[in-house]
């Protein structure tokens, strides 16, 4: 596992020799600079995972050097640290893009926690990035296996209706791919970020699918102890499939049809 990076941006020596004593210790590959100036041209040339930057620097602030992270290295964690702190400093490190803001003189164990903190989040979020790549990904049109004319008109429809504010109709017999079909419009859509909720309306009893589709307030019938939030409601912003439709009451069919509508 390779060691994350982390620049330390400090100009007061002793400061910037303990703390990169502390965090190479904790097995960090650990840089530092003495300026705006260097952490700035630092930043340009490596890449790091974290980097804690004084605000009060000589050449150019760490306001300055946080305005070049959110530039050019947004990847980059930053956490803010000051011998001066102020409500209205903390305010502006954090719209410029730091993730804490520390006051010193900077508890030893307070600091590898901080520091702890955000390489944690770093890697999730690192880790969230890859999964959604790995699943839009699995989910191209190449990954769809077919080279007659009919699977590529089918390839052509998915591109023309990704981006669409539009129900789509999927029809085929049991077993073609019609979910395949539908996760490839999902995550080639700019919904791709948002959840995709498949519902196989013939597998959930037809006294509950109404409830699991458009939820329900907390008294609206006998049983109904709680709020449920719908599939519907659930999946704002993204895709919903639902499979089997035809297996559904005519009744509930008319009310779904209502819902698509509206």
């Amino acid at each position: 596992m390779l060691q994350e990076r982390i620049l330390i941006v400090e100009d007061e020596p002793d400061l910037r020799q303990v703390f990169g004593d502390i965090l190479t210790s904790e097995g960090l590959d650990t840089s530092t600079a003495s300026d705006g100036e260097m952490a700035i041209q630092m930043l340009s040339e490596n890449n790091y995972d974290l980097s804690l930057i004084d605000l009060y620097l000589p050449k150019a602030d760490g306001f300055q050097v946080l305005a070049h992270l959110q530039r050019e290295s947004s990847s980059t964690s930053a956490i803010v640290m000051t011998g001066h702190g102020s409500i209205e400093s903390a305010v502006e490190a954090m719209k410029k893009g730091a993730i804490d803001y520390l006051t010193k003189p900077v508890a030893i164990d307070q600091l590898r926690i901080v520091i702890k903190k955000a390489l944690d989040a770093r890697r999730l979020q690192q880790e969230n990035w890859l999964l959604r790549h790995q699943l839009k990904t699995k989910y191209r049109f190449e990954n769809l296996v077919g080279t007659s004319p009919a699977m590529q008109q089918v390839f052509q429809l998915i591109e023309k209706v990704a981006d669409a504010e539009s129900t789509v109709l999927i029809l085929d017999e049991s077993g073609t791919g019609k979910e395949l079909v539908a996760r490839a419009i999902h995550f080639n859509s700019h919904r791709a970020e948002k959840p995709m909720v498949p519902v196989n309306c013939g597998a959930i009893p037809e006294s509950l699918l109404e409830s699991d589709l458009f939820g329900h307030e907390r008294g609206a019938f006998t049983g109904a102890a709680r709020i449920r939030i719908g599939r519907f409601e659930l999946v704002n912003g993204g895709t919903i499939f639902l499979d089997e439709v035809r297996d559904m009451s005519p009744a509930l069919q008319v009310k779904l049809l209502r819902v698509l509508q509206e």
